[in-house]
């Protein structure tokens, strides 16, 4: 399959736009692997994804306080998987591939280091089949609640074991787990991981706030 990537050499967003949708019609229905990978080297500054339907989402990059929140994030998470050892991390450029064919980019995510080991070279060397066993999304300005919580329903249905939505805008922290109610709590000071990240409180200062 080859795709005319010219014609979307130029990409413009209207303003306070949450995502640009690509739907490829035939004979190009869904794009390959290499071609998602050759289209993202394409547009570095975006964060895109594919729906598991072969739709393609570009986001644009997030606002100055939401890359300090997510910034926060990542780096109290990073400390936790360094000292602790049982797992891998990621950060929000990292892309994957679930089992149902979506690529996403979680903000945060972590897999155990049984399931890391589990892939190939070559399954590291690009978006691995594989879903992460923990997940965080961080609504940013232009994100739809809706639009998150459906990204971990979908994260859950895929095999995550643990998800957290944290959303600055309304002061809540939403937290998935598989076979359980969600649970939203509002406005909390910390949040704990366990049982699955054993020891793990991520201090919201400065992030829900």
């Amino acid at each position: 399959m080859q795709l005319d990537f010219a014609s979307v050499e130029t990409i413009s967003l209207p303003k306070n736009t949450e995502a640009l949708i690509i739907r490829l019609g035939p004979p190009d229905e869904r794009m390959s692997d290499d071609e998602f990978e050759e289209f993202c080297a394409q547009y570095p500054e975006m964060r895109i994804e594919m729906t598991s339907e072969g739709e393609v989402i570009m986001m644009p990059p997030v606002v100055t306080e939401g890359g300090k929140r997510n910034f926060l994030l990542t780096t109290r998470f990073g400390a936790w998987v360094e000292t602790d050892g049982t797992g891998v991390g990621f950060d929000s450029s990292t892309g994957f591939t679930l089992p149902n064919g979506a690529k996403r980019s979680p903000d945060v995510s972590w897999i155990r280091r049984e399931h890391w080991d589990a892939l190939s070279d070559k399954q590291k060397n690009s978006f691995a089949l594989v879903c992460p066993d923990f997940v965080v999304e961080l609504r940013s300005k232009s994100d739809r609640l809706t639009t998150l919580q459906a990204k971990m329903e979908e994260y859950l249905a895929n095999g995550a074991q643990l998800g957290w939505l944290i959303d600055p805008r309304e002061k809540r922290v939403h937290i998935y787990r598989p076979g359980a109610s969600v649970q939203v709590l509002d406005n909390p000071s910390e949040i704990s991981g366990a049982p699955l990240l054993k020891d793990f409180v991520l201090k919201l200062r400065d992030i829900l706030d």
